[in-house]
């Protein structure tokens, strides 16, 4: 079994004084994909992660303490790229890492901004990354997509569904644009395995959200239907803190 690992750590650096290192030495995902890093490669002491037998390939953006991915690999990918595209990869938003029988991408969606401020740029990275998987699909590779896609798919997705409808991550285009992912031959892995509510992975700093489960389910992983026999589990991993969001999981034999 192969243990994939997503997590927006709102900040490496941040999450390294929350006690990061303990949950990686204790999970030992065998992939893990960091979104929203915010640091350049050669800022900070690898050589724990290293000593744990992880193979580390930075995606930084090109503004400094901004956005930017990460993947920490026990086995190496033949390769890894970033998007190719000029508009995406300036924001270090997209990785692609070749393990021969899947192409695992590595994505921190765009938010949308207050007053639909990035509304644009979000929808055209949904449709570029949508093309890009139905490409890979077309050319006979299986793809994951794991990270945070900054969308509540549906009203089960989010605790105040009606409180929130004109609100980034919940607006009618966003959640078409995923809607439209997942028509294009996606399935949500976690939905596959669980159609019930109240499992989110991102909560709000204000108001002890976290603690009263005032969330969102903003990370996924999304794989293609023929992939989709492989998955064994997907998991929410809601008790591991240390970012405003929390870990997801699935096994894939």
């Amino acid at each position: 079994m192969t243990r994939i690992v997503s997590w927006n750590v709102n900040g490496l650096r941040a999450a390294l004084r929350n006690g990061f290192l303990r949950w990686i030495d204790s999970d030992r995902p065998d992939l893990l994909c960091l979104q929203e890093t915010r640091v350049m490669p050669g800022e900070l002491d690898t050589g724990a992660f290293e000593a744990m037998g992880y193979r580390l390939y930075w995606n930084p953006a090109r503004k400094p303490g901004y956005s930017g991915t990460a993947l920490f690999a026990k086995k190496p990918p033949v390769t890894v790229a970033p998007f190719g595209m000029e508009a995406i990869d300036s924001e270090g938003r997209v990785q692609l890492a070749d393990f021969k029988d899947f192409i695992l991408i590595n994505a921190y969606f765009p938010n949308s901004q207050p007053e639909r401020a990035r509304i644009a740029y979000k929808l055209m990275f949904c449709e570029s990354l949508r093309d890009r998987c139905v490409a890979l699909r077309r050319a006979g590779r299986h793809v994951i997509v794991c990270g945070d896609y900054n969308i509540a798919h549906t009203e089960m997705d989010l605790a105040r569904p009606k409180e929130n409808v004109d609100n980034p991550g919940f607006l009618p285009e966003e959640r078409a644009a995923m809607d439209a992912f997942l028509s294009a031959g996606h399935v949500d892995t976690f939905r596959h395995f669980c159609k019930e509510p109240g499992h989110y992975t991102w909560w709000s700093y204000r108001g002890r959200a976290r603690e009263k489960n005032i969330g969102w389910r903003l990370d996924y992983h999304c794989v293609d239907a023929d992939f989709l026999p492989r998955v064994k589990s997907a998991a929410i991993l809601k008790d591991v803190t240390g970012s405003d969001h929390c870990p997801v999981a699935v096994e894939i034999a």
